[in-house]
């Protein structure tokens, strides 16, 4: 094993350590995790498939600079043939052929154990949107998930009094790593910091492969954020070379892709294609999705958004992103997962009963189109979505057969719909308010926080800011007749501010590091050049 201690002194396996400060805890989690075999096998991901990311991110970059030049996303003439061909994905594993209900959260030890423990199918345990990339949060995840994967992990809430372990038949686990985009600034290679995503995949796949062979299974991720087939390409390469590298079976590294980025639903077939051999599901990640679609258009006056609290899966846009992703997938064996209710159960039972009927409804949206499963962010959501799912699909375990032939073929105009609803005062301060809470959560270490009545995620502080940028920079008049302006969401942010400092209370105010979420939301928000993610600036925040 490599101490901690040892990792900060010289490289090792040509990779430099520059780790914070850690207690003995931390010291004896990273000690468990970044292990001399393991260090090298992340090396060898890193010096082979880190230099491709830096092209792949400056493609995206020259993508979006012809966006904002007047083109649109659209299919690529030159992949006509995928779409048109008659091929399938690898057959499905067994075990995740069954994936109705998931729930998604970080991975917290304790979260990890109730998550594995609710009345769901999938856990999906989140390095990305849900986890704040702290250091010492990282390598505890993982240490988390590997104890989780060998069936000894448990947790003893001293506080509460409150000891918590798992259960027989636990959900299956599945691994989110972080996006391309996001650097691990604590781990350079070549003086440069490597991708997130690689040390994510490889410190995961190498301590959980041999539990997971010894119980049968393989090793199953989730893919966020691509844009593109070329980078599902690149992940196809990476699985590869880590199954002959650690002489795994072809197929034992399983993959669903979000399709939460705009020129990904035009990609789709292309996306399955290129990850054919590994790939079993593609997913709506719908908020990053309406990120996305702001982002991407952001040039495109036509395409403002309203309210982000109308923005819901009825809206014509959103709806063909659903139909046309299980149309694809379905034809293509794969799996069509849906996308996630964030609402937490209420004590008031007038709430409750709104908040369940909004669910219902949602679910029984997405199960009626044909999704073979949809996610929860808290497990008292289970049994009314468990209701809706037996409702559509009886005893099967998924809906493979629904081709949605019905529909017809799926154009550029349909998926750009424009979307109709106010622009409201209370829209913009309801998304001030929000992205003040969460992102000085995310500054200090916690990134899936309860925030009225939903669980948030970064997702939710992405759409706030951007909506606000593209209602200043076209200026989008308010439903009262003002026109948005700096100078306007100035004015709210000083007053949301103190609502904010109100409601949470000078000892977490100052605790939780809100006067540094409020310079990064402000200056992120007026920028005259929109901020691709507002976690890469805020990640050089943290420890």
């Amino acid at each position: 094993m490599t101490s901690h201690q040892a990792l900060t002194q010289a490289p090792i396996q040509g990779l430099t350590f520059k780790l914070p400060d850690s207690d003995s805890v931390q010291s004896d989690a990273a000690t468990q995790i970044l292990t001399e075999p393991a260090i090298a096998f992340l090396s060898a991901l890193v010096s082979r498939f880190g230099p491709e990311v830096d092209t792949l991110l400056a493609q995206r970059e020259r993508d979006q600079q012809a966006y904002d030049k007047g083109q649109l996303p659209d299919f690529d003439p030159a992949t006509q043939d995928i779409r048109d061909g008659e091929w399938q994905v690898a057959d499905i594993p067994a075990d995740l052929l069954k994936r109705r209900l998931e729930i998604t959260g970080p991975v917290d030890r304790k979260m990890v154990i109730n998550a594995l423990n609710a009345d769901v199918d999938v856990f999906m345990a989140d390095f990305e949107d849900a986890q704040s990339p702290t250091w010492n949060g990282l390598i505890e995840g993982q240490l988390n998930l590997r104890d989780a994967n060998l069936g000894t992990i448990s947790h003893h809430d001293s506080e509460r009094g409150k000891h918590y372990e798992l259960k027989p038949d636990p959900a299956l686990l599945i691994a989110r790593v972080r996006g391309l985009h996001l650097p691990e600034k604590h781990i350079t290679w070549q003086g440069k910091a490597i991708p997130g995503a690689l040390m994510d995949f490889s410190l995961y796949l190498w301590h959980n492969h041999v539990a997971r062979a010894e119980r049968g299974t393989g090793v199953y991720f989730y893919l966020p954020k691509l844009q593109h087939s070329r980078e599902a390409a690149w992940w196809s390469e990476v699985f590869t070379f880590s199954e002959d590298h650690l002489g795994l079976a072809r197929g034992t590294i399983r993959a669903t892709v979000l399709i939460e980025t705009l020129p990904a639903v035009f990609q789709m077939h292309e996306i399955l294609h290129a990850l054919r051999h590994h790939i079993v599901a593609l997913n709506c990640g719908r908020w990053d999705y309406i990120f996305s679609y702001i982002k991407t258009l952001r040039a495109h006056a036509e395409y403002v958004l309203p309210d982000r609290q109308v923005v819901t899966m009825d809206k014509p846009f959103l709806n063909a992103y659903s139909r046309l992703l299980i149309a694809t997938c379905h034809r293509r064996k794969a799996l069509a997962m849906g996308g996630m209710a964030a609402f937490i159960p209420s004590k008031d039972s007038a709430d409750n009963e709104q908040i369940l009927a909004k669910v219902k409804a949602d679910k029984e949206r997405e199960f009626a189109n044909g999704h073979d499963g949809t996610w929860i962010a808290h497990p008292g959501l289970a049994p009314t979505v468990k209701a809706v799912y037996q409702q559509h699909l009886g005893d099967a375990d998924n809906q493979l057969g629904q081709l949605r032939e019905q529909d017809g073929e799926m154009t550029q105009a349909d998926l750009l719909a424009p979307c109709s609803g106010e622009r409201t005062e209370q829209g913009m301060r309801a998304n001030i308010r929000v992205s003040l809470q969460y992102i000085a959560a995310w500054l200090s270490g916690k990134g899936c926080v309860p925030i009225y009545g939903l669980m948030e995620d970064a997702a939710t502080a992405e759409i706030s800011r951007t909506s606000i940028w593209q209602w200043i920079t076209h200026a989008q008049k308010l439903a009262d007749g003002r026109t948005v302006t700096r100078e306007l969401f100035n004015q709210l942010l000083e007053e949301e501010v103190a609502v904010v400092r109100a409601e949470v209370g000078d000892s977490r105010w100052q605790a939780e590091r809100f006067e540094l979420a409020v310079k990064l939301f402000g200056e992120l928000t007026v920028a005259e050049q929109l901020s691709e993610f507002l976690t890469l600036p805020g990640y050089q925040q943290l420890d």
